[in-house]
């Protein structure tokens, strides 16, 4: 999957309310899309991260629209540099991605498609808190995430979940090998051969990209009418 630089001109930067403050996305939309895919940034991150980017304008150019959504505000971003606490307040990100998720609901853009939720390292634990409220969310993927955060909503979650972790990343395999076996729905475990946390090596971003690419369009795209549990693989 090959990425390109060029800035989709369907592309535009929304605004919606949760919890009194204003949080702002990038909400791109190409042409027929089949679904629409909403991310949840992790530590330290935004909407503007060059990682998810990528991979947002790889799931565009498979057929997904996608809203890279800032779950915090400027001002919570300073103050979270200081003092790192917001960033693992899952309750309150996963509280502010289901009101991002009921934007698209309202969006007519979008409002019609079924939504998916992209979650990167602590985001990962606010999606799958997000999804296990959310029986219509049709699919889950985590790169480099922290899908422990989410805790005893695990086994809640029904929509299918891709977990994608670098093979270089030790820890953090661990924990998603941990919050795999909590999950009851279908599931896949997916490791990246080499790559570190970040998947800053040549390549591995775009295995990413494409790992995804591949489930949404499965989970999403063909919305099968039963769903079984799948072993790690």
């Amino acid at each position: 999957m090959a990425f390109t630089n060029a800035e989709d001109p369907r592309e535009r930067t929304i605004e919606l309310t949760a919890d009194s403050v204003t949080l702002e996305g990038t909400l791109g939309v190409p042409r027929l899309a089949s679904g629409v895919v909403l991310f949840a940034h992790g530590s330290g991150s935004s909407r503007h991260s060059s990682r998810n980017r990528a991979v947002a304008r790889a799931l565009q150019q498979s057929g997904f629209a996608t809203l890279l959504m800032d779950l915090l505000t400027e001002d919570e971003e300073r103050i979270d540099l200081r003092t790192r606490h917001l960033r693992f307040d899952i309750p309150l990100l996963a509280g502010r991605l289901g009101e991002a998720t009921e934007w698209l609901e309202r969006e007519p853009a979008v409002s019609a498609l079924p939504v998916g939720y992209f979650g990167a390292s602590t985001g990962a634990g606010a999606a799958l808190v997000a999804a296990a409220g959310r029986p219509s969310i049709a699919a889950v993927v985590s790169r480099g995430g922290r899908p422990d955060l989410a805790g005893p909503d695990l086994p809640l979650v029904q929509a299918p979940t891709l977990l994608i972790v670098g093979g270089a990343d030790r820890e953090v395999i661990g924990l998603n090998r941990e919050a795999l076996a909590e999950l009851r729905c279908e599931k896949q475990l997916a490791i990246v051969p080499r790559a570190t946390h970040l998947f800053e090596e040549p390549g591995t971003l775009e295995q990413v990209a494409q790992l995804a690419a591949d489930w949404f369009t499965r989970w999403i795209v063909r919305q099968p009418a039963t769903r079984t549990r799948q072993a790690e693989g």
